[in-house]
């Protein structure tokens, strides 16, 4: 789950970390690559978002001073005789409705003072009393990343009431006091909506964070190999108003690209935000795909590890392997074994690889076979010494993901738990990271990981 509050541009940056994570714990690809483009993988992130009320209060608080208001004359309005002050005695709450709505709260401080006389001569007495003025603001997000609010006035809630005391005359003022704070409620809700116009008007901040994404990330200085993120489209479930947030979720559609050699052109910017497409629902769990690379080098030395100066029975001699090697002939590995004993010669066996999530491992699967020997006699026992060999490279052989899974399980974990600024702190879980598609590239094996995960950003005190 992710919890974005009022910082766009950090958290797409934070996106793009996470998309480059998963490459950044992984083996480099062998240096021999000069130009290769590996494929564009599509790639989609579903976040719920949460905007704690909190937040808004903390907005609203920080845009209103203490003291809202003041009459400091007498003779205004129509020589009235009355002054008054209004202040914001304790922080402005705000709570979810049940109607796209948001009860705002403001606790009120008056001070009053009212003369009484004639003919230019009054006697002037003050009293303090506070109340609660209450707002409903209705909120309503558009397409085009901005939030609209439509505040109201919705009374008030009176905790003392305004009197002054003239010894035997009691002079209720609550009349005079609600017709000024009703003339300043109206001008306030013109300020609240300006206010939340202002600080959430998201526009600004999606065409910045989007342009993050114009320059490719260096993933390896060392292989010069690059990841290029491209955005394609957003998806955004409705506004669902709670007691102490408002909640909905974010769905983002990417395109991962890794590449090597030189950097690839950068994407043109922005300059006006896309509008994004509502949608009822998104799922909680997002699915990440990225690129894993094992460089033919590392495939020899595993097969050598297993392999390489053992001897096997056969046919009452042995078989011993004097060398092995691994590349990549199209779409399949090949390893070559050089023998010797009973069969001296060169096997050759191919096959597609695969991810047994069983063995963690990537192995052969529709292998092939073939001998070259200079001996005739030898070529009668290849069928059986290919039964033999197959099944050994079969059973035995395969490229350990183990290790790459759990190394990359935690480096995202890591990134997903972390408060990369003052105040932004992510929380995040991987569920699984899996190998899927397997494919070959000129000096390696490249694996497509596919990470399912939760994601949550929590915004305190920004």
């Amino acid at each position: 789950m992710i919890t974005l509050k009022f910082i766009p541009l950090k958290i797409f940056r934070i996106f793009s970390l996470i998309f480059c994570i998963n490459i950044f714990g992984q083996p480099p690809v062998s240096n021999q690559i000069t130009h290769y483009n590996f494929p564009k993988i599509k790639s989609s992130i579903t976040m719920p978002v949460e905007i704690p009320l909190a937040e808004i209060s903390n907005m609203i608080n920080a845009s209103v001073k203490d003291l809202i208001y003041k009459d400091d004359s007498y003779t205004d309005n129509n020589n009235d005789q009355f002054k008054v002050k209004v202040w914001k005695t304790r922080p402005i709450r705000l709570v979810g409705g049940t109607n796209q709505n948001i009860l705002i709260e403001v606790p009120l401080k008056i001070w009053a003072e009212k003369g009484i006389g004639t003919l230019g001569i009054y006697t002037y007495q003050n009293t303090t009393f506070e109340t609660v003025m209450s707002f409903n603001a209705t909120l309503s997000l558009k397409n085009n990343w901005t939030i609209t609010t439509v505040t109201k006035p919705n009374g008030f809630r009176w905790v003392t009431k305004p009197a002054l005391d003239f010894g035997r005359i009691q002079i209720p003022i609550t009349p005079l006091v609600e017709k000024s704070l009703k003339e300043q409620q109206e001008k306030f809700c013109k300020t609240i909506d300006l206010q939340m116009a202002s600080q959430l008007n998201f526009q600004h901040y999606a065409i910045m964070a989007w342009n993050v994404f114009s320059n490719p990330f260096p993933i390896s200085e060392e292989y010069n190999t690059w990841l290029k993120v491209t955005p394609v489209r957003v998806q955004v479930t409705p506004l669902k108003f709670y007691s102490n947030q408002i909640n909905t979720s974010l769905g983002i559609e990417v395109y991962c690209e890794t590449f090597t050699g030189n950097k690839p052109e950068s994407l043109p910017l922005m300059k006006n935000a896309s509008d994004f497409t509502f949608v009822p629902e998104l799922t909680n769990h997002f699915l990440l795909q990225t690129t894993a690379n094992i460089p033919f080098t590392e495939a020899s030395n595993i097969a050598r590890n297993m392999f390489l100066n053992k001897e096997y029975d056969f046919r009452g001699s042995a078989v011993k392997i004097k060398d092995i090697k691994v590349y990549g002939v199209d779409d399949r590995i090949m390893i070559e074994a050089e023998t010797e004993g009973y069969v001296n010669g060169t096997a050759f066996i191919s096959g597609i690889p695969v991810y047994d999530e069983s063995k963690k491992k990537i192995v052969l699967s529709n292998t092939k076979f073939n001998l070259k020997t200079s001996n005739i006699l030898q070529k009668t026992a290849t069928l059986l010494f290919r039964g033999r060999i197959v099944k050994m490279i079969e059973d035995e052989y395969g490229i350990p993901t183990q290790d790459m899974e759990n190394t990359s399980k935690k480096s995202i974990e890591e990134a997903f738990n972390k408060e990369y600024y003052k105040g932004l702190k992510i929380n995040g879980k991987v569920f699984s990271l899996t190998p899927g598609t397997i494919f070959m590239n000129p000096s390696g094996i490249t694996a497509v990981i596919d990470t399912r995960a939760t994601l949550q950003l929590i915004l305190n005190g920004i």
